[in-house]
């Protein structure tokens, strides 16, 4: 059932890019915001979905193989966004973004991640799978089990790999680096999954864990908000 959801979200996903370039291409700005919300939606919706699949036997080489599996198809389907604050961020500061474009781009990943959680909350509370069954009773499960400054770290390294990798696979297959990245990703997730959820990602962060954010919002922005962003500048400062 979870993986026919995602599928599932994944073709609604195409079906509205497809849409939206066929009527919306004379409007930019318009095409450019849903566009970006509509890749970064199924992202979010997606991870929601496998954040609730960790614990599914054998672990976790069930939630490894899903993590890189639809990583890859999110770089196939999504080619051209950036689904990721940080990744706007780039073009921005190179100038081949005007503020305006790169802050709207921003905006609708923030918006596409409320609409992912809201979405997602309202499939769980439908308990059509196993894995639904409790998801909304758990309020901020906390995906951060260390201390503050050791999450910070952490985060921003993994930043700063993986933004320098994307930077460093640019001449690459795009065939090829799209499983690269993906297994980079899973790589991440393998080695700080369990003490940070390895994110790197503010919006998806708003989106797997927004009650974190209401509870205790300095911490959490602290952690995945600024960290991940302070890595991409460290790139800009290094390139």
């Amino acid at each position: 059932s979870s993986l026919l959801l995602m599928s599932g979200v994944v073709v609604a996903v195409g079906l509205c890019r497809r849409l939206a370039r066929r009527r919306l291409y004379s409007r930019p700005l318009l095409f450019a915001f849903l566009v970006e919300m509509f890749s970064t939606f199924q992202i979010c919706a997606c991870t929601n979905e496998l954040s609730l699949l960790g614990n599914v036997e054998p672990k976790p080489h069930t939630a490894l193989t899903l993590t890189y599996g639809f990583t890859v198809l999110h770089g196939l389907t999504l080619a051209g966004s950036a689904c990721n604050p940080c990744g706007t961020l780039q073009p921005m500061w190179d100038g081949g973004t005007s503020l305006g474009m790169g802050g709207l781009k921003i905006a609708a990943q923030f918006v596409a991640a409320l609409l992912a959680r809201v979405f997602m909350h309202f499939i769980w509370s439908l308990e059509m799978a196993e894995p639904h069954l409790g998801a909304l009773s758990q309020g901020c499960s906390s995906p951060m089990q260390t201390t503050e400054m050791q999450a910070f770290c952490i985060e921003l390294l993994f930043s700063v790999v993986f933004q320098l990798a994307v930077l460093r696979s640019e001449s690459v297959n795009p065939k090829y680096r799209v499983h690269l990245i993906a297994l980079l990703i899973t790589m991440l997730v393998y080695a700080g999954g369990n003490l940070t959820g390895a994110i790197f990602n503010p919006a998806l962060a708003f989106s797997l864990h927004a009650d974190c954010f209401y509870d205790k919002f300095l911490s959490y922005s602290i952690v995945y908000w600024i960290a991940p962003c302070l890595g991409k500048f460290l790139i800009f400062y290094m390139f």
